[in-house]
């Protein structure tokens, strides 16, 4: 009898080796072997909130692995602690389930992308984003004080403050996260270059820095002429002259503006108007890139205080109010007498 007993343990043991050997073997080629996958690559989404175990179990009922039980098994066995990130993934018929692990660990998903226009306003910004196809709309785009809230930022107005560059993104990205990013990438990126300023500028904040930024990016239009722009702008704020600029007439105007300022435009009222007061407008007027905060901040060695446009793009700079009155004949009137005063700007 007891002899009987040890054969069946015997037996017993060898059966538990060879069943450990066997799952051993179906382990190492589980994970080294190729998905089975037909086509050369397919894309595979992992939603917000999806856990290892509902991967492993869509993964199975796509076909590509054969065990979920062996997905989860391999994750826990790298120690990844089951932190796969949400995305859209290329999967490739070359991937193996470890190489899909690594995928999903890393958060290598496929990434769209929406560009933030130097010059934007606020509401157009709005307007792209709500039409991009691919972010989730979560916002009530009418309602700003409450986006801006949803920002943490709800006692500030939100013109300027989102940084223009293009931002890559994976689907599943609300509105709201991608203009948080936007909103923290202008805060990081502001106060790098406030610390890095010219000295006796007469800008007390960064937001002021800001907001002259807005105004620069609004009346240059060739690049390389923001510092003198700049420039012309800084000498006005230092003599006390009014900065008497169109683009903040504009912004002013708001959805009244038709395409032209007329001279009424121009005795109009508005927080905004710099051809009746002095100094900065109270916010921006609109987002400013990076270059012209650049140039804010480090305007050029330039004694011209205005600039009138050529017609091509670019401007003619002048150190005295009669060198612009002529520069006004020659590129705007075309030697015809004005209708009224030459304005800087």
């Amino acid at each position: 009898m007891l002899r009987l007993i040890k054969q069946i343990i015997y037996l017993l043991v060898i059966a538990a080796v060879a069943a450990s050997l066997f799952l051993g073997y179906k382990f190492n080629q589980f994970q080294s072997q190729p998905i089975n996958l037909a086509q050369e690559s397919m894309i595979f989404s992992i939603l917000p909130g999806n856990t290892l175990r509902q991967v492993a179990q869509s993964l199975t009922d796509e076909g590509l692995i054969e065990d979920p039980n062996m997905f989860i098994a391999l994750d826990r066995l790298e120690g990844q602690n089951n932190t796969i990130k949400a995305g859209e993934y290329e999967i490739k018929n070359s991937h193996t389930p470890q190489d899909l692990l690594r995928l999903f660990h890393d958060g290598d998903s496929i990434l769209y992308s929406l560009t933030i226009i130097e010059g934007w306003t606020f509401r157009q910004l709005l307007q792209a984003i709500e039409a991009d196809p691919i972010l989730v709309k979560t916002i009530d785009y009418s309602d700003i004080p409450s986006i801006m809230a949803q920002i943490s930022q709800a006692d500030e107005h939100p013109e300027g403050r989102f940084l223009p560059d293009t931002y890559h993104f994976p689907r599943g990205t609300t509105d709201i996260s991608f203009l948080k990013r936007a909103y923290q990438t202008m805060q990081q990126k502001l106060a790098s270059e406030w610390a890095g300023r010219m000295g006796d500028l007469p800008l007390e904040s960064p937001y002021e820095a800001l907001i002259l930024a807005s105004i620069i990016e609004k009346e240059t239009g060739a690049a390389f002429e923001r510092p003198l722009i700049a420039a012309a702008f800084i000498q006005r704020l230092r003599k006390g002259m009014r900065l008497q600029t169109d683009p903040t007439i504009i912004y002013g105007l708001g959805e009244s503006f038709d395409g032209d300022i007329r001279y009424k435009d121009l005795r109009k009222d508005t927080p905004y108007n710099t051809y009746i007061h002095r100094g900065l407008t109270p916010t921006p007027i609109a987002l400013p890139g990076l270059d012209a905060i650049h140039a804010a901040l480090h305007p050029a060695d330039s004694d011209a205080i205005y600039f009138v446009s050529k017609g091509d793009g670019t401007h003619q700079f002048s150190t005295t109010l009669e060198e612009h009155n002529a520069a006004v004949r020659k590129y705007q009137l075309k030697g015809r007498k004005p209708k009224r005063k030459a304005e800087p700007g």
